[in-house]
């Protein structure tokens, strides 16, 4: 059995991987219990990932402005 680390199964959920790279951890998860949890618990972190929305404090958007102001820097 080939053992792959986080990173390996990170660029296989990304879709970054080579494809016999691909192939290799594909069948590797489908047969392996402990990698399947593993990979189910990536693949679980990206979708929370991709639920987040960040935006900045309105103070630190305040901030930014009157530095740009003081510049005499145009901010669109």
């Amino acid at each position: 059995m080939i053992n792959f680390t986080t990173e390996e199964l990170v660029k296989y959920l990304y879709n970054e991987s080579s494809q016999k790279q691909a192939g290799k951890i594909k069948l590797a998860v489908q047969s392996d219990w402990n990698l399947r949890d593993c990979y189910e618990k990536l693949l679980s972190t990206k979708s929370d990932l991709s639920e987040l929305t960040f935006s900045p404090r309105q103070q630190s958007v305040n901030r930014i402005l009157e530095y740009a102001s003081k510049k005499h820097i145009h901010v669109s």
